[in-house]
């Protein structure tokens, strides 16, 4: 690492909001020497609570991760905000929309909130996202709440970032239909009926613990963490009669010798109005709570790693694969071969994947031979 970095480093850990801009926008950029920035960052890192809020546009995402940072600062504690805004089809940049509806914590320094591009990136969330948060928890901030542009199917790559996954869906809609059908019924930790004020806020309830319900007879669950009996009405927010029976369930679950598999829980509130946010933290703190205590937080960030480190791996090897595609004539010369009957696309394949591989033996063959040597 040069001395600029180092001394950008030295004063994001000791708290300068301008140096944890710069290492962002340096992350963001993939500016020179990012890398070994980042890889600094990891020491500092695992204090932070990480949560997503994701769902359909419209949902009031934006107003209720405002409402959720100025409740978080009331009660004493840091703040980083990474919303994901559509990119400009001009600049690639973020489009800012997000930071409008984010007005009740402006001049506070202790909320840093900072807007990044899908960049048109599967699922909406850049490959510098899970950057960010690193350099956003060894600054210190206490929670990190990533805010996703609402994209459909691909959000699922939320998981891969968050420890907690909020999923929003409007009353009246329709949405939490699409929501089964998107897959997002695995992810959420916690379901957030916003804009509860409104007609049909009750149906969609309904709508939901019947999903889940569905869910849980069909074997949803890929991430390990709801029940069988996973229930909407476990959050406090259900009202029919089916409550006593869940309840005797989860009184019945407590005291047995396994850990009870999360429930994932409705939570009705109005944003704007501030309705339901302290019972939202609630669900969160008590879902951090339950991956704690059951052991699942720990595989949740094995599983976060791993996944790091594949993309890397893709990264580089991508990288390396197209310098060799360069040296082979490039794609488009390949291409044409293919095109007049001269070769085909496997065999193009095998030709450029073989320098690497012989390279990767030789590699493997040196490292054992200087293992020997030196026993």
């Amino acid at each position: 690492m040069n001395a600029d970095d180092q001394d950008l480093l030295d004063a994001l850990l000791e708290g300068h909001h301008r140096a944890l801009a710069r290492t962002i926008s340096k992350i963001e950029n993939r500016a020179p020497g990012y890398r070994n920035l980042v890889s600094e960052l990891y020491a500092h890192t695992g204090n932070a609570d990480v949560i997503g809020i994701t769902g359909s546009p419209g949902a009031g995402k934006s107003t209720l991760v405002d409402k959720l940072a100025e409740t978080y600062r009331e009660r004493g504690e840091t703040v980083g905000i990474i919303a994901i805004d559509p990119s400009s089809p001009f600049t690639g940049g973020a489009v800012l929309g997000d930071r409008i509806r984010m007005a009740s914590t402006i001049g506070d320094m202790d909320v840093f909130v900072r807007s990044m591009s899908a960049r048109g990136t599967l699922g909406g969330l850049s490959t510098a996202t899970a950057d960010a948060v690193k350099a956003m928890d060894a600054f210190g901030k206490d929670k990190i709440i990533i805010e996703t542009v609402g994209a459909g199917q691909n959000e699922v790559d939320i998981v891969r970032t968050a420890d907690t996954v909020a999923v929003l869906v409007p009353p009246g809609s329709g949405d939490s239909v699409q929501t089964l059908k998107a897959g997002i019924l695995e992810i959420a930790d916690v379901f957030v009926v916003n804009k509860a004020d409104r007609d049909g806020a009750d149906r969609t309830v309904q709508e939901l613990r019947e999903m889940l319900h569905i869910g849980a007879d069909v074997g949803f669950g890929g991430s390990g963490h709801h029940g069988a009996d996973a229930m909407a009405g476990a959050g406090g927010t259900s009202t029919d009669d089916t409550d006593t029976d869940a309840d005797t369930d989860a009184d019945t679950d407590a005291d047995s010798d396994e850990p009870d598999d999360w429930t994932p829980p409705i939570v009705e509130t109005v944003a704007t109005k501030g309705t339901g946010v302290d019972t939202f933290i609630d669900e969160l703190a008590a879902h951090k709570s339950f991956l704690v205590d059951s052991g699942t937080h720990a595989e949740k960030v094995r599983q976060r790693y791993a996944e790091e480190i594949r993309t890397l791996l893709r990264e580089d090897v991508n990288a390396l694969l197209e310098s060799e595609l360069e040296s082979a004539g490039g794609v488009d010369e390949l291409a044409e071969a293919v095109r007049t009957g001269e070769t085909d696309p496997y065999a193009i394949a095998d030709d450029v994947l073989t320098p690497v591989a012989d390279c990767l033996s030789e590699a493997e063959i040196e490292a054992v031979q200087a293992e020997l040597n030196s026993q």
